[in-house]
């Protein structure tokens, strides 16, 4: 993640496009942390490049809606034939996508919802399942599109303002350092007093 990191950062003005093509990589389980990459991006739009905030949030999340539809058709267009695969079958266990079909036959659109704000491939399980299992293709990227849109603005809204605040946080972030410090040369004072006197008193 961090060469990515770095090459997005050094081509700031192209980075809506470099976003977008990472998400898109994701979708087919490339490892690149979703997560990380709306964060990146709302800091970018907080501090070096205001002016293509907009630009930013469309990439990520136009890269993360699409990528999902490539989850959703790898599932339904090759089906259980997937776990001939062995990278595949080492990759998704197939006990949670079952597990992950079960939620969504009781919670529905609620299953999206939720795994939407749950990371470390637990999504791409979700896609894959909705396509493992044949869900309407029209149904999927109703409650997906809704479930994507709340989970990256809420996720770009955050970063976006500790990106505008960094000068503050980091400020107060100091303060809690010298208290910590401050907590730590305490605590070893008092340790060594306490292990002096215990032996002084035997």
């Amino acid at each position: 993640m961090e060469p990515i990191i770095q090459f997005i950062f050094e081509h700031a003005p192209y980075a809506h496009w470099i976003v977008f093509g990472a998400l898109m990589l994701a979708g087919i389980n490339v490892p690149v942390s979703e997560d990380l990459m709306i964060i990146f991006s709302a800091v970018l739009a907080a501090t070096v490049i205001p002016e293509n905030t907009y630009k930013l949030f469309a990439a990520v999340f136009l890269g993360c809606y699409l990528s999902d539809w490539v989850c959703y058709w790898v599932g339904r267009y090759f089906g259980p034939k997937l776990w001939n695969i062995s990278w595949f079958a080492k990759t998704f266990d197939r006990k949670k996508i079952d597990q992950v079909h079960e939620y969504y036959a009781k919670y529905g659109f609620l299953t999206l919802l939720i795994g939407r704000f749950i990371p470390f491939g637990v999504r791409n399980g979700l896609f894959l399942t909705a396509g493992l299992g044949k869900m309407s293709f029209r149904k999927f990227i109703l409650s997906d599109g809704i479930a994507c849109l709340c989970s990256n603005t809420t996720l770009f809204v955050l970063a976006y303002m500790v990106g505008k605040n960094y000068q503050v946080l980091i400020s107060y972030l100091k303060t809690f350092n010298i208290f910590l410090f401050a907590a730590f040369v305490v605590s070893i004072i008092g340790f060594i007093w306490y292990k002096r006197r215990k032996k002084a008193a035997t």
